[in-house]
C-alpha cells in the first residue's frame, strides 16, 4: 500500500528513524538536567533536524549532487547548514535555556550570564554557535550517509542489472545464429527432418521468451531445454557424432540462472564438431549433489580440412558466461577450462539455490 507514492514500509521507517533521534538526544542532553527536562527541550529541536534532512536528501543530492552540479551543491549546503545552526540557537535562546534556568537547580553560572546578554549577542557567542552547528549537524549527517549509501547502491544494481540483460541478450542472438545454420543446411538437403527442427527451435525460443524473465528458473527446465538444443543438434549430425549426455541428482527443487549452462554445450558444438573433419565426440555430465551442480562438458578438437586455417569467430559463449558467473555467483562458483591437444574440458561448479515449494513437495507425507 502507498500513501501519496510513499509506500507503508517506507512511512514506518523514518518514523522510527526519527523516534530514535529523538530518544538518542534525550538521553545526551539529560547529563545536564534530567531526562523528562530534555525530552521536553528536544521536541524543539527535532523539525530542524528533519527539515535539513529532507531538504538535502530530496533537493540539493537529487538535483544538484546527482547531476555533478558540485559547487551549487556545497555552496547551498553551506548556506543551509548555517541557517539550521541559526535555527539552533533560536530555539536555544527563546525556548530551551529559559526553560532550564527555570527548572534546573545548580546550573552553570554560564547561563546565568548568558542570559544577561541580548539576543544578537547570544547568537553569535562563538562555543554557542558551534555547539549549535555539531548538534545540527550529527545525526542529520548520519542519516545522509544512509541515503548516499542507499543511492549508491540503486545505482549500482540499475548498472548491475543493465549489464547482465546485456549479456543475457547476447545468448540469444548467438544461439540463433547457430541453429538457422543448421536449419539452412537441412533445408538446401530437402531434408525431412527440416520440419522437426522448426518445431524444435519453437519450443526453445518459447522457453527464452516467456520463463527466461525471471533471476531464476527451474533447474529441471533448464535441462530440459538443454536436452531439446542436443536433439536438434543431433539431427544435423546423425552418425558422426558420438554424445552422451548423464544426469545424477535431484534436479526438482533446484533453481538457477536462466541460460547458464547453454554456452557450455553450445561452445562443444560450434568449435568441437561443426568444425572437425571426420568423427567428433561429445560428453556431458550434470551432477547435483545437495545444493551444488557440477557440470563438465569436454569435447573432441576440431581437425580442420586442407586449406582451413580454423579462423572462427571465437568464444563468444565462454566469455558471455564467466562474465555472467562473475555477476550472478560472486564467490559460489568455479569455472575451469582446460584446453588440451586432443579435447577440450570445461567444469563448471556452482551454489544452487532451492525452490522450498518445490522442496516441500519432495518431502513425504
Amino acid at each position: 500500500m502507498s500513501l501519496g507514492g510513499i509506500t507503508r514500509r517506507r512511512l514506518i521507517l523514518h518514523i522510527a528513524f526519527w523516534v530514535m533521534v529523538y530518544i538518542f538526544f534525550a538521553l545526551i542532553y539529560s547529563v545536564k538536567s534530567t531526562l523528562a527536562i530534555a525530552a521536553h527541550n528536544g521536541i524543539f529541536y527535532m523539525p530542524i533536524h528533519m527539515g535539513y534532512f529532507y531538504t538535502v536528501a530530496y533537493w540539493l543530492i537529487p538535483v544538484y549532487l546527482v547531476n555533478s552540479r558540485y559547487l551549487l551543491f556545497g555552496a547551498y549546503l553551506l548556506v543551509l547548514a548555517c541557517i539550521t545552526a541559526w535555527l539552533g540557537r533560536v530555539i536555544d535562546i527563546l525556548i530551551t535555556d529559559p526553560y532550564l534556568v527555570k527548572n534546573v537547580p545548580n546550573l552553570a553560572w554560564d547561563y546565568y550570564d548568558e542570559m544577561k546578554l541580548n539576543f544578537w549577542q547570544r547568537m553569535f557567542i562563538p562555543l554557542s554557535f558551534t555547539n549549535s552547528v555539531k548538534m545540527t549537524n550529527m545525526i542529520v549527517w548520519v542519516a545522509l550517509g544512509i541515503k548516499l549509501f542507499k543511492l549508491w547502491y540503486e545505482r549500482k544494481q540499475a548498472v548491475l542489472q543493465a549489464e547482465l540483460s546485456a549479456l543475457k541478450g547476447q545468448v540469444h542472438p548467438h544461439f540463433l545464429f547457430n541453429t538457422l545454420n543448421n536449419l539452412y543446411a537441412l533445408t538446401l538437403n530437402n531434408s525431412p527432418k527440416a520440419p522437426g527442427v522448426v518445431l524444435g527451435l519453437s519450443d526453445m525460443l518459447r522457453y527464452m521468451l516467456y520463463e527466461c524473465n525471471t533471476d531464476t528458473v527451474s533447474l529441471k527446465k533448464e535441462v530440459l531445454m538443454l536436452q531439446q538444443y542436443i536433439s536438434l543438434e543431433k539431427i544435423r549430425y546423425e552418425d558422426r557424432l558420438d554424445l552422451n549426455f548423464t544426469i545424477n541428482g535431484e534436479l526438482n527443487d533446484k533453481l538457477i540462472a536462466p541460460l547458464m549452462l547453454l554456452p557450455l554445450v553450445e561452445n562443444a558444438f560450434k568449435h568441437g564438431t561443426s568444425e572437425k573433419v571426420g568423427q567428433a565426440w561429445i560428453n556431458i555430465n550434470l551432477e547435483v549433489n545437495r545444493n551444488t551442480l557440477k557440470f563438465k562438458v569436454s569435447n573432441s578438437k576440431a581437425e580442420y580440412a586442407d586449406g582451413d586455417t580454423g579462423v572462427h569467430h571465437g568464444y563468444i559463449g565462454l566469455q558471455n558466461i564467466k562474465k555472467r558467473l562473475d555477476l550472478l555467483y560472486p564467490a559460489s562458483h568455479q569455472l575451469k577450462i582446460m584446453d588440451e591437444d586432443e579435447a577440450f574440458l570445461v567444469v563448471l561448479e556452482l551454489e544452487l539455490s532451492v525452490d522450498k515449494q518445490a522442496a516441500k513437495q519432495l518431502i513425504p507425507a
